[in-house]
């Protein structure tokens, strides 16, 4: 077997048994481990192009697609509505729109206080906040520097993978809405509808 065609097949296995993107580096780092070899960034791009256009391929319900600078097999968009009906049934407990609603603010308006959010919210968001950091959606990076010196909070990586963004770039410009800065009780609302269109789309 050719050298490429072996670092292919384990490319694409550490790609398989990944649960999030795996970039290039890492999966360097993991072939120099197993494999008492280290391949140069080229070697490891000239594999992810071939996997990347073999699963192009009609004849695969899957595909290999690049999400925040990393590679991660997903389903393709074809197969969205069988499998979405599997998962109505699988996992009913999707986000809330509380959750959903909050995750939209911290989105558009990271890094962010607690007490921003609640501001935009007009409610209080402890248990909402708590459990999207118990689901990775969002992390704690660090204190404002006000009085009390709040906690910060911003989406995390997991975020981009869970909506298939490849930045947050992607996300749609708030601009677009036209959302007039009195309007507080409104633009959560707006917030919030952006994002659940990124995650359907």
């Amino acid at each position: 077997m050719k050298k490429l065609d072996r670092l292919i097949l384990h490319v694409e296995s550490l790609i398989f048994s990944a649960h999030q993107p795996i970039k290039v580096e890492e999966i360097r780092k993991a072939l120099e481990d197993s494999m008492n070899y280290n391949p140069v960034e080229e070697e490891v791009n000239a594999a992810l192009e071939f996997l990347t256009e073999k699963y192009r391929s009609p004849d695969f319900s899957f595909e290999i697609v690049e999400i925040d600078h990393g590679y991660l097999f997903l389903s393709k968009s074809t197969y969205h509505k069988t499998i979405g009906s599997f998962l109505k049934i699988s996992s009913p407990r999707r986000l809330s729109k509380a959750a959903l609603e909050t995750l939209a603010i911290i989105a558009y308006k990271q890094p962010v206080t607690k007490s921003e959010i609640e501001k935009i919210r007009g409610v209080n968001c402890d248990y909402t906040i708590q459990k999207l950091l118990d689901k990775d959606l969002v992390s704690i990076i660090g204190r404002n520097d006000g009085p009390g010196r709040p906690l910060l909070y911003a989406t995390s990586d997991r975020f981009m993978d869970y909506f298939g963004l490849k930045s947050m770039n992607e996300l749609p410009k708030l601009k677009d809405f036209n959302i007039p800065e009195s309007e507080i009780g409104d633009s959560s609302t707006i917030l919030e509808e952006a994002i659940r269109n990124t995650n359907e789309n």
